[in-house]
């Protein structure tokens, strides 16, 4: 199972990278369900590079329904995704298959609707190699297509399609590819990367008369975001996924910025690592928490049924980490009961509803706010949805993990790093102190400078040889010096 991170552009991209994903899915110039999240054709040869030594996979979007005149565009564009090295197009419009595209792998966006196994065994008998199932299957729904897949495949004797879900992330209140709302109020199409997210918007709930709508309180419904849904979570499923026959596991964001990227990605890497039993080479100056990035709250959304309300009627907003309760003023200053654990620092940022304040200065157990709330209540729950400290340590930095290995040879010593060697002539001199030279040339040879590599296994000849370390450090730069481009 992989993990795959989205990526506004190439800074984000690499920090998912760092932060631990398999993939990262970007958007080219032209033709993604994001508008705003464009990309060169450089930029993304660029990132191939940077991802190969990783051994990361970069998928790139086409995925807008296209009009007539935007075909042959398309196909150019795929063309030169292919050839900027990118190992999969993700698209929408089935179009394009009667065109000649590249030898590229195909994924059929989440857009196509597939929330069927007549559908994605559709895609599979057209070639496609991968489908990003509907947000809205049930895990029974899932195992039942990778079944059908499996059975169609093996009696077509081809290979079976990959399975990718959606694990986290913001949510659509319409099936995933069939909400027009957008382009029907306001003339931009959703499935033009277009979306106007009217989902977000505030609204007053009316019966067929005219009426105001009261909720369970008697309360009418008035400007409230009654279609705004909570954001996905599924962290504590991933291993009912894997076995389910998921290949790929997506996070949603590809307008969200590097520090949610880092902290969603870095938080779901170490849950799938202990669902693989696996450590990916991984050091982070912080604990991975969704709360204290972009966070709407976490459902599961229908993986095991409607088991609770999914809309949050009083944001559409951020609304982070529950901290405590407002209790009352103390002149310009705000008294505030705090959970266990918590601890406020200035340039926090507090959400109440709809409204917030920053934190100025926190002292004797008071917070002096940016400005005064007028409409904060004794009781009212607060949330930090913005964690100065947190954000300001967010850091990730990753390493390819290789073997190296000097051994004997007829006329000196050969080392190999990686899938790289080099063969130096040089005398065999028994070592005096065996434990000694063992230990200093493990040591020597670990030294990997400023590189992406992190030493895994170091094999040495059974005999100890006496090699200077001034002799080994140049036989290991001269080696890595041809090591730059792959790991092992």
């Amino acid at each position: 199972m992989l993990l795959l991170a989205p990526a506004k552009n190439i800074e984000i991209a690499k920090a998912a990278i760092q932060a631990g994903a398999d993939a990262v899915y970007i958007g080219a110039s032209a033709f993604g369900a994001r508008q705003a999240a464009g990309n060169s054709i450089e930029d993304i040869a660029s990132l191939v590079q940077y991802a190969k030594p990783f051994g990361v996979q970069v998928m790139v979007t086409l995925n807008t329904l296209l009009k007539e005149d935007e075909i042959s565009e398309a196909v150019r564009l795929a063309w030169q995704v292919y050839e900027a090295g990118a190992d999969a197009i993700l698209i929408q419009d089935l179009r394009l298959l009667k065109e000649k595209l590249p030898p590229i792998r195909l994924h059929a966006s989440t857009q196509c609707d597939n929330r069927s196994a007549e559908q994605v065994l559709r895609l599979q008998r057209l070639g496609f190699k991968l489908a990003v199932l509907a947000r809205e299957l049930t895990i029974d729904e899932i195992r039942a297509i990778r079944a059908a897949t499996l059975r169609a495949a093996e009696e077509d004797g081809t290979e079976p399609i990959e399975l990718e879900v959606f694990v986290h992330g913001a949510l659509c209140v319409s099936y995933s590819g069939r909400c027009y709302m957008s382009e029907v109020l306001m003339n931009r199409s959703a499935n033009r990367g277009e979306c106007a997210q009217m989902c977000r918007m505030a609204y007053d709930l009316l019966d067929k008369d005219g009426n105001e709508i009261k909720d369970d309180r008697g309360k009418p419904v008035h400007q409230r975001y009654v279609l705004s849904l909570e954001d996905m979570d599924r962290s504590a499923y991933l291993k009912e996924l894997l076995d389910a026959g998921v290949s790929i596991i997506k996070i949603e964001g590809r307008l969200k910025s590097a520090d949610y990227v880092t902290n969603i990605v870095a938080y779901y890497r170490q849950k799938l690592d202990r669902v693989l039993g696996r450590q990916t080479e991984v050091s982070y100056s912080f604990t991975p928490n969704p709360e204290k990035t972009f966070h709407r709250g976490g459902i599961d959304y229908f993986l095991h049924g409607r088991t609770r309300p999914m809309a949050n009627w009083t944001t559409p907003k951020s609304t982070g980490e529950f901290i405590g309760r407002y209790i009352g003023r103390a002149g310009g200053r705000l008294r505030v009961e705090l959970e266990k654990g918590i601890t406020l620092h200035a340039g926090d940022g507090i959400g109440y509803g709809n409204e917030g304040f920053s934190v100025n200065k926190v002292e004797s157990g008071l917070i002096t706010p940016n400005r005064l709330p007028d409409s904060l209540l004794p009781g009212t729950m607060l949330y930090r949805n913005y964690d100065k400290v947190f954000t300001d340590n967010l850091h990730a930095e990753r390493r390819v993990a290789i073997d190296i290995e000097l051994k004997e040879t007829e006329e000196g010593f050969e080392l190999r790093i990686g899938d790289k060697k080099g063969h130096f002539v040089y005398p065999h001199e028994a070592a005096r102190d065996v434990e000694k030279t063992f230990s200093t040339q493990r040591a020597q040879l670990a030294k990997l400078g400023d590189t992406i590599y992190k030493a895994r296994v170091i094999c040495l000849p059974e005999k100890a040889y006496f090699i200077p370390i001034s002799v080994l450090n140049a036989w290991r730069r001269e080696v890595m010096g041809l090591n730059t481009a792959s790991p092992c």
